[in-house]
């Protein structure tokens, strides 16, 4: 059972290129701010940036699964810990990482790009059930959930399969964009 469904996952994956996932997120990930999320550790030995590509990437399949609006999860799951900071050794002034953290990417964000009211939720409820906000939107919850999921994996030092961030940031040159 367990490999019928992975087939299934699998065949539907790779119907929905990471060609065309690096079509919706091209305009983040170009951008120097975002980027700089690699030079910030998360989750065990994973940079911001990988864990938010992970989870763009994952919550983008998910939703195009489900019929959602893969584009904003994608996104949403990108910019969702765009907070620019080493939270293992920074104290924030407004309180603890945790709770304070998705207001700090959402102005970050918003200071780089415009943004939808589904992508502001996305980015804002992440942190739900910690913070007290429920997700607003099918989408919201969903990153929620992947961003959980990632972060579980990601501090128990295994590797999400298979190379999210070589296919997308390493492949990423002049004539795909």
């Amino acid at each position: 059972m367990s490999r019928l469904i992975k087939s299934k996952w699998n065949s539907r994956a790779g119907s929905c290129s990471v060609k065309e996932y690096k079509k919706y997120i091209a305009e983040l990930i170009e951008d120097e701010t975002v980027r700089s999320m690699d030079h910030f550790k998360h989750h065990g030995r994973t940079s911001c940036l990988l864990h938010s590509l992970n989870v763009s990437f994952y919550s983008y399949l998910i939703c195009r699964t489900l019929g959602l609006n893969y584009i904003a999860a994608a996104r949403g799951g990108l910019l969702h810990d765009l907070f620019l900071y080493d939270w293992h050794c920074t104290k924030t002034e407004k309180g603890l990482h945790g709770f304070t953290h998705p207001h700090v990417a959402l102005k970050n964000a918003l200071s780089l790009f415009p943004l939808n009211e589904l992508e502001k939720d996305i980015i804002v409820k992440h942190m739900w059930p910690l913070t007290y906000k429920m997700p607003r939107y099918r989408e919201s919850l969903i990153v929620a959930m992947v961003d959980k999921y990632c972060a579980c994996v990601e501090s128990l030092g295994l590797s999400i399969p298979p190379g999210t961030y070589r296919r997308i940031i390493g492949t990423m040159d002049k004539t795909e964009r």
